[in-house]
């Protein structure tokens, strides 16, 4: 690519997309590179006003099948490089989202950092990443990516020559030719355990070793040893509900592999201590602890006779070693002469090692100094991985729909006599039945019933999840989320379902209370259920032995859904109710003396509650966090937080600094202040959610004009996912998922969930000034507001008229689109309006900036794929324009970043 100069100032842009460009040449031919070239330079003169779509059009038109699917995959690659450089520069970066400026605005508000310990002590902030398929991209494209992220490092540092030996230009260059050369599209079907692979990738490659050393910065910016309060989990393995192929075994292979992970890192991190710690004890004292330690791990190599440290690990190496073959049933990585018991707990793993660090504390130096060695270093980094990770590397979630439980214990509660027809049962015939059950430690299951082939494979999974907790400790399974859940009874199912398999233990006697090993989370997914839940954490936190359950824990779980809950109401609606409802929940928790913890069911894109995690936590309602937050991470957006150790840097800290923030500043808005822009609010959202309601539920044949327009039947031939798009067979918007319902709008550039029905509701609110008040003085209505202008910039209404083209009715294309372009117009100009903004982005001049960069690199994409769907439709044959538009969909979705 030339010429970029004119577009971006930034230099690894430039550098970058010159190497593409020579790539192409070099690697597709000077015609090749000829085309692509004119195509790009037409487009960017249009985007510049110098220009119309006609010379595009005509330069598109004139590349043939094979040049297509070149000139696609050349676009594709200029937007990973160029979002590969933006990384770099931290255009992503929000400033203040760090613990440093963190700290100092909560001392400017007298909040010192005793208060910030005392939170961090019973705090728990945890990224989930989920399998939900956006992420289009294979691992084979990340890794070369992430290959030129390091050697773009060792250039910034004036590294001309690899460790390697080779030059780093030249080393670019070559893994930018690799990636021109490297299958776009995947195959085959990706299936469970790739995507476990996928997610292991990123918790073994990245957060293992990033967040031990984020947690040193920590400690020096807080002054002492930070609390252990951040970490990761995952529902890969676990989540089934809607995917029939996460079985029993999927858990076990999820659980299986985190732990081989897990266990080899410490292995790895041991064998150096060993190779550092090189302490001879003629030269210091040796304490007590670290003595019996070397002691008895059968090291008796004259070479280490005076470095008892070394012994001590050797010993410590021998039963971790031992552990990985209870636990892996294979041998260690680098197995050792020694044997040792395995450990029986992480909790003992980090005691020898903190045996280990002691030793090496200021008591044990006759000079009183060298506390050096005891601190921080390797050792520290490794005790703060046992403490983060255990044996499990990341606690896993289980998820399953709250209509398949009611299946199974209605099975369950048929072949042990109970009820012959429990889903005929009213709610509180139902709370009773469960209650009963629960209270006796008779189980249910028999070997000599018959059960669906459904609840077989439920009892199975929860049976492995007992297998699970006696093998890697409780902290590998902790929450059962509960899809679609809308009653009490959603929730007992659950622990009904868990006591079948020893995770729930009902009272036995006095001293011994009823018991949930796992925990029974209820999400609340739709505008009506949002508004329901506080009545039913309620109802559930009143039953006596629930609340003991909880108050035993600490806390309870509800997981809110931002996904489901706008293709339900719309983005404004959708907002608000989650805002009202965590709010609303506060007091339910506080009345039932039970600490609340939140779960936010977040997607990539806006209209599944992405942007900003910083200001989406900042945004949160007063007293909603306190410490304890969970989100969730998806699709492409986890390749872009998490895929790099310096990207994970920047956003695990973010979150935290947010999360700190939230809980500990003062509220800023006043009682009278929200309770206007809150009536305000409650006017908006009825709006929008009668004006989304009416164009997608109410409006004849928008469920045909949807499935034309954009390209949700193509994405379905994307090899990007291991769950079906729909919950069911219908083509009911209501059945399809939230996932591809936002992803195929975001191609056909109308992004209709991140904004639709806002614009009539802001041009039907009265007081204008109130919304410009609340747009300067409100975070919440901030936040929603720079989220929407972001997915308004991206969005195009010349370019999405074109995808309508495709759809067959006419007059009824024509009518609909007219609705949707009228309401993004009125959308764009009321967020200008209650910004007060010229123009989109004016206040966010990085992100502008970012966006005009892709939109000429986007658009002949669009294009390309508008012209191959309608090839394709009309029936030709030709397997290079299904492929041409699978690659469209990947490129599409590589520049606009957060699609899915």
């Amino acid at each position: 690519m030339v010429s970029l100069p004119a577009i971006t100032n930034n230099p690894d842009i430039r550098f970058l997309g010159k190497l593409l460009g020579d790539v192409i040449r070099d690697y597709g031919g000077a015609a090749l590179f000829e085309r692509v070239e004119t195509i790009r330079q037409a487009s960017v003169e249009r985007h510049r006003g110098l220009g119309d779509h006609r010379a595009t059009d005509m330069a598109l038109d004139r590349l043939t099948l094979d040049e297509t699917l070149d000139f696609t995959r050349g676009f594709m690659l200029f937007s990973m490089l160029a979002n590969l450089a933006e990384d770099r520069q931290g255009v992503t970066a929000e400033p203040g989202a760090d613990l440093t400026a963190v700290l100092a605005r909560l001392r400017a508000d007298g909040i010192d950092n005793a208060a910030t310990i005392a939170l961090l002590d019973n705090a728990l902030i945890a990224p989930v990443l989920t399998a939900h398929p956006t992420e289009v991209r294979r691992k084979s494209m990340i890794d070369h990516r992430n290959r030129i992220a390091e050697l773009m490092k060792l250039r910034d540092a004036g590294v001309t020559i690899t460790p390697d030996g080779d030059q780093v230009d030249e080393a670019i260059s070559r893994q930018i030719a690799l990636l021109w050369q490297t299958r776009v599209l995947r195959r085959e079907r990706l299936y469970v355990a790739d995507e476990v692979e996928t997610a292991l990738s990123y918790l073994r490659d990245v957060f293992l070793p990033t967040l031990p050393a984020l947690y040193q910065r920590w400690d020096r910016a807080l002054g002492q040893r930070t609390p252990s309060f951040l970490r990761p989990g995952s529902w890969i393995g676990g989540d089934r509900d809607g995917n029939p192929f996460v079985v029993a075994d999927s858990l076990r292979t999820a659980l299986g592999k985190a732990c081989e992970a897990v266990l080899g890192y410490y292995l790895d991190a041991v064998h150096l201590l060993g190779a550092e710690l090189s302490i001879s004890s003629e030269l210091t004292t040796v304490s007590d602890a670290v003595a019996t330690l070397a002691e008895a791990s059968g090291d008796t190599a004259v070479s280490r006779a005076d470095e008892p440290y070394r012994r001590a690990l050797s010993g410590i190496y021998a039963r971790l070693a031992a552990t990985h073959v209870a636990l892996t049933h294979k041998a260690a990585p680098r197995p050792g002469a020694l044997t040792g018991a395995p450990y029986p707990a992480p909790h003992a793993f980090r005691e020898d090692l903190a045996a280990i660090a002691r030793g090496l504390a200021v008591d044990h130096v006759p000079s009183g100094g060298g506390a050096v060695l005891a601190t921080g270093g390797a050792l520290g980094r490794l005790i703060r991985a046992v403490e983060t990770f255990g044996f499990h590397l990341a606690t896993l979630d289980m998820r399953q729909n709250s209509a398949v439980h009611e299946r199974v214990v209605a099975d369950l509660l048929k072949g042990a006599g109970v009820v012959d027809d429990y889903l005929a049962l009213d709610e509180d015939a139902r709370i009773a039945l469960l209650r009963r059950e629960l209270a006796s430690p008779r189980p249910l299951t028999s070997p000599y019933a018959a059960y669906s082939d459904e609840t077989t494979s439920e009892i199975a999974i929860l049976h492995a999840a007992a297998e699970a907790h006696a093998i890697y400790g409780p902290a590998c399974i902790a929450n059962y989320v509960v899809s679609m859940a809308q009653s009490v009874s959603d929730l007992l199912e659950v622990n009904l379902l868990l006591k079948e398999a020893g995770l729930y233990r009902p009272r036995l006697g006095q001293d011994t209370p009823p018991h949930a090993a796992i925990m029974a989370v209820p999400l609340f997914e739709t505008i009506g259920d949002l508004e329901a839940a506080p009545g039913v954490m309620a109802a559930y936190l009143a039953l006596p032995e629930i609340a003991a359950i909880a108050r035993a824990r600490g806390h309870q779980e509800v997981m809110i859904g931002y996904s489901d809950s706008n293709k339900d109401g719309g983005y404004l609606t959708s907002t608000w109710s989650l805002s009202r409802a965590s709010t609303a929940l506060a007091p339910v928790f506080e009345a039932a003396g039970v600490a609340m913890q939140l779960f936010h069911g977040r997607g990539g894109a806006v209209g599944r509650g992405g942007g900003s995690s910083f200001s989406a936590i900042l945004a949160q309602p007063p007293g909603t966090v306190q410490g304890r937050i969970r989100i969730t991470e998806q699709g492409e957006v986890i390749a872009g937080k998490y895929g790099t150790r310096e990207s994970a840097t920047t956003n695990l800290e973010a979150i935290a600094a947010a999360t700190l923030l939230a809980s500990l500043e003062p509220e800023r808005l006043s009682a009278r202040d929200y309770a206007r822009f809150a009536g305000a609010m409650d006017q908006l959202s009825d709006t929008a959610f009668r004006t989304y309601r009416d164009l997608v539920y109410g409006t004849e044949g928008f469920r045909k004009f949807f499935r034309q327009m954009t390209p949700i039947a193509e994405i379905s031939g994307l090899k990007i996912g291991s769950r079906p798009a729909s919950r069911t067979k219908s083509d009911r918007i209501e059945d399809l998922r939230a996932i591809p319902w936002v992803f195929s709008w975001a191609q056909a550039r109308v992004m209709l969930p991140g904004w639709y029905g806002v614009g009539t509701a802001i041009a039907a609110f009265e007081d204008k000034a109130l919304l410009q008040e609340m747009a300067a003085g409100w975070p919440f209505f901030a936040a929603m507001l720079a989220n929407m202008e972001q997915v308004i910039a991206k969005s195009d209404m010349g370019i999405a008229a074109r995808y309508a083209t495709l759809v067959e009715d006419r007059v009824m294309a024509d009518a609909i689109f007219t609705r949707i372009s009228d309401g993004w117009h009125r959308s764009r100009d009321g967020l200008l309006l209650a910004t007060g903004q010229p123009h989109l982005l004016a206040n966010n001049p990085a992100l502008d900036a970012s966006i005009r960069l892709r939109l000429p690199y986007i658009e002949p994409l669009n294009l390309l794929q508008i012209e191959l769907i309608k090839r394709r439709r009309a029936g030709e044959k030709d397997e290079r324009i299904g492929e041409g538009i699978l690659l469209s969909i990947n490129a599409i979705a590589t520049a606009l970043r957060n699609s899915g």
